[in-house]
């Protein structure tokens, strides 16, 4: 299967007796954008949690580049499927070009000035140039989420997860977060993007995943979702974004 990177198989996931996840499979492959929508409570996050061996499944596999991650070394796997949190995750007392430079030199053992400027070279491509001597309480939402983005960048990952990266900003500044996804997606990076942002799913996803009580319900290209969903529930989640 060339170009696939990762694999989901009948992934579980049980919290004691709830069922949170319940036999997920699709794949990702080089260059998808995969958005991930549903109501909260679908089980969106927790998926996003498991694939990035944040959360152990409790049955099922992930398979990178063929490899069941579930068995192997999590902290290898995830220097190279970087993750954007919603609530950003920025270490309060470094500068935005400090958070940029830390994961490179502990993880990736870069010299420091190969990691000074591969971090500048993000900061500047998510337009935080400006600011790369800012620490994250000198910032707004909008431009902590960017220094995130540039901070995962930075560890040349294969995979982008993003978590709900705009669900904790202010109105005006999804937008600025948004464009910067939009241009990473035009550039190529592969993504998988939990989003209740209906428009970026529809406009910018190669594929979308409708999440709905831990299954997925319904999945194929964003036309085929927001044109013409074949399930009831699909059409109902979807109605009460109709002005998108």
């Amino acid at each position: 299967m060339s170009g696939t990177i990762l694999e989901i198989r009948h992934l579980s996931k049980s919290f004691g007796k709830n069922e949170v996840l319940k036999d997920i499979d699709f794949s990702v492959s080089k260059g998808d954008v995969i958005s991930v929508i549903g109501g909260s409570g679908s089980g969106k996050s927790t998926l996003l949690r498991c694939v990035n061996m944040l959360e152990t499944p409790t049955s099922g596999e992930i398979l990178f580049h063929g490899e069941d991650v579930v068995k192997g070394s999590a902290s290898a796997y995830r220097a190279k499927v970087g993750m954007v949190f919603q609530s950003f995750n920025l270490f309060s007392n470094m500068t935005a070009l400090e958070n940029c430079v830390i994961g490179q030199i502990k993880v990736l053992k870069r010299d420091k000035k190969e990691a000074y400027d591969i971090a500048l070279s993000y900061l500047e491509k998510v337009r935080m140039s400006p600011f790369v001597k800012a620490k994250p309480h000198q910032l707004s939402g909008g431009q902590k989420q960017r220094v995130a983005i540039a901070r995962a960048l930075a560890m040349d990952p294969e995979v982008l997860l993003f978590d709900e990266p705009t669900s904790a900003l202010d109105p005006e500044m999804v937008g600025e977060v948004l464009s910067v996804m939009q241009s990473l997606a035009k550039e190529g990076m592969t993504m998988l993007v939990v989003t209740h942002e209906m428009a970026f799913a529809r406009d910018v996803s190669s594929h979308v995943i409708y999440m709905n009580n831990g299954v997925i319900c319904e999945e194929g290209p964003p036309e085929a979702i927001f044109e013409k969903p074949q399930k009831s529930e699909t059409k109902e989640f979807l109605a009460r974004f109709r002005n998108i």
